[in-house]
């Protein structure tokens, strides 16, 4: 298709972007500069969203010299959680777009800025719907409340018009959701968002019956929920189309009942089946594992190493999920997530533009091919990660696979042999109180200093490797079978309540010549073990990782972690090693 409006491609100065849920974040451009290559219109409009009237605020972005005549393409865009259309890291999209001659729409999620209604967490047929009502507008085939209307976008039929979504976070499941229900949404470019709310909010890296999703529910993230909790809550109280009888809802007036419900849920450290399986359903309902079916629209997902919120395993589930339906999709996994990490050569614009960083460029092809249909545009390689070793992007065909195998020997050693494995048994016991740390995912939100990761001698067990003779690339999601011996657990795990079950935290460690241990990224697998009986499978968080020559690998099993509540009362934990029975750790390697 022929383009009747120039992309330009400009410089455009942004703040650093490690923020918590906004990935970009624009400096000011100068008012008689901008009016120059593009005007701004604040928008309302009153959309139908589930079984309510919401109103959505709205600013469009129009590049100088589209009209009826010399149409644009569209993109839209909406905030992360606690943000507006306005906040420095929204209205970013609009302007940049705006610049490189697209029409842009940038409008407050409902429940955040001007926009009314509750927090529904990204419902399809809430959230979705009222996005969709946005489509229409640029379709033509609606007007905003003050009678304005888009006779100026490009369409593929009557009705449809050409228009591609991105946002991080809150504001990227919005658009796997809205494209689920309208099939007019052309691409997707989703930033470091969820794939299964249940798995991000209380995660169990064992018993995926699907993607990471468990049907054993997980262990409570308890700073990371709690802060959007309070986020949420923290919205003006009179925003409009706030429905007066939430004010009778003590401390959930702007969340819809059933998102508060998993809160105090969680929050009460007690899981009863029913009240579990509830809370797994609706979580589920509004997360893209339960909708992805329904996505036609080509995907180019973005995700953040740095990530203990929406790790790199939700991507990957979204990505082969997407995949298996036939979806045209790709991946990027850049440093930077909620728990920063921010890089040079990252979708970072402080110093550069769109132009100059590979995620950056990847979505101006992305956008180029499918929103002005350049079939000659190349989108980039399948797959691509950041190495910081290398300082800038390795590329694949896919996922690298489980490619290393290591066991854990009765002695504490990690040996590359079922042969080395040294009979023997180990012992450790959880306390009341949290005796592990990896990350406090509220010192990030408030800006205080974080501790380093530490375990408390009998709170945990390690495995370590021998020096490693030549560097050991790792790419992806490392893989652990475990059996444990928890006679307490054995006898209360069929309760009924799942947090009789025994909790427990695996994660590896690159351990220097020096002794100094690095966990990778911080992160760790929470894991609520099904049936202590038996055998079981933990998937930890995927990570991009070298481990040089010299260092040693060192895997733990961890009683608690300072993020998550952990188990209900202490219950010692025997792991027995021998050759013919004895643990595993699996590693996606790369050469």
């Amino acid at each position: 298709m022929s383009r009747a409006v120039p992309r330009f491609r400009r410089p455009l100065t942004v703040l650093a972007g490690a923020a918590l849920l906004a990935p970009l974040a624009l400096t000011g451009t100068p008012p008689a500069a901008a009016a120059d290559r593009y005007s701004v219109t604040a928008l309302e409009f009153t959309v139908r969203a589930g079984d309510r009237s919401c109103t959505v605020d709205a600013d469009l972005y129009r590049p100088a010299g589209v009209d009826a005549q010399n149409r644009a393409p569209a993109v839209l865009a909406t905030n992360g959680f606690g943000g507006s259309k306005s906040d420095g890291s929204t209205d970013v999209i609009g302007r940049a777009f705006a610049e490189r001659g697209y029409v842009g729409l940038v409008y407050s999620g409902l429940g955040f800025g001007k926009s009314g209604c509750l927090i529904t967490l990204d419902d399809p047929a809430i959230d979705g719907r009222a996005a969709s009502a946005l489509v229409d507008f640029l379709a033509g085939t609606r007007a905003a409340d003050d009678g304005t209307e888009a006779d100026f976008v490009t369409s593929d039929a009557p009705g449809d018009p050409v228009v591609g979504m991105i946002g991080g976070s809150y504001g990227g499941a919005v658009q796997l959701a809205t494209a689920s229900a309208d099939r007019r949404v052309d691409a997707l470019v989703p930033l470091i968002t969820w794939n299964d709310l249940a798995y991000s909010l209380a995660p169990n890296a064992t018993g995926a019956a699907r993607g990471v999703s468990s049907d054993t529910p997980g262990v409570f993230k308890w700073q990371w929920t709690n802060g959007f909790y309070l986020m949420g809550e923290g919205q003006p109280l009179l925003v409009p189309s706030l429905d007066p009888s939430r004010f009778g809802s003590l401390g959930c007036l702007h969340f819809a009942t059933r998102a508060c419900d998993i809160i105090r849920l969680l929050n009460s450290g007690r899981y009863p089946a029913a009240a579990t399986q509830e809370m797994l359903t609706y979580a589920r309902s509004v997360s893209p594992a339960s909708y992805l079916s329904g996505v036609t629209a080509p995907t180019l997902l973005v995700q953040g190493q740095a990530d203990s919120l929406f790790n790199l395993n939700e991507a990957t589930a979204t990505y082969r999920a997407l995949k298996t339906r036939g979806t045209t999709v790709k991946m990027i996994w850049q440093a930077w997530g909620h728990s920063g990490g921010q890089v040079p050569g990252e979708l970072d614009l402080s110093t550069g533009d769109l132009e100059s960083g590979y995620v950056g460029q990847r979505i101006l092809d992305w956008f180029d091919r499918y929103l002005h249909h350049d079939e000659k545009t190349s989108t980039g390689p399948e797959f691509a990660y950041y190495r910081d070793w290398a300082s800038g992007y390795g590329t694949a065909a896919s996922v690298p696979a489980l490619s290393r195998t290591m066991y854990l020997s009765g002695d504490g050693s990690l040996v590359d042999s079922r042969s080395e494995v040294a009979r023997g048994s180990r012992q450790y016991t959880n306390r009341l109180l949290p005796t592990s740390h990896s990350e406090s995912s509220l010192a990030g939100i408030i800006g205080l200093s974080d501790p380093a990761p530490y375990d408390t001698k009998g709170t945990y067990l390690g495995w370590t490797s021998a020096p490693l003779t030549e560097p050991l690339d790792v790419v992806g999601a490392p893989k652990a079978t475990l059996k444990v011996v928890s006679p307490q657990t054995e006898r209360l795990q069929h309760s009924g309540d799942a947090a009789d079950k025994l909790v427990l935290f695996a994660k590896v460690y690159d351990v220097a010549p020096d002794g100094t241990r690095t966990l990778v990224n911080r992160l760790v697998a929470p894991v609520r073990v099904p049936d202590v009986t038996r055998p079981f499978t933990v998937e930890l968080p995927g990570v991009v990782h070298r481990y040089e020559a010299g260092h040693r690998l060192r895997f733990v099993i961890a009683g608690s972690d300072t993020a998550y509540f952990g188990n209900r009362g202490v219950k010692p934990v025997t792991v027995v090693s021998a050759p013919q029975d004895t643990g595993v750790l699996e590693l996606p390697v790369v050469r």
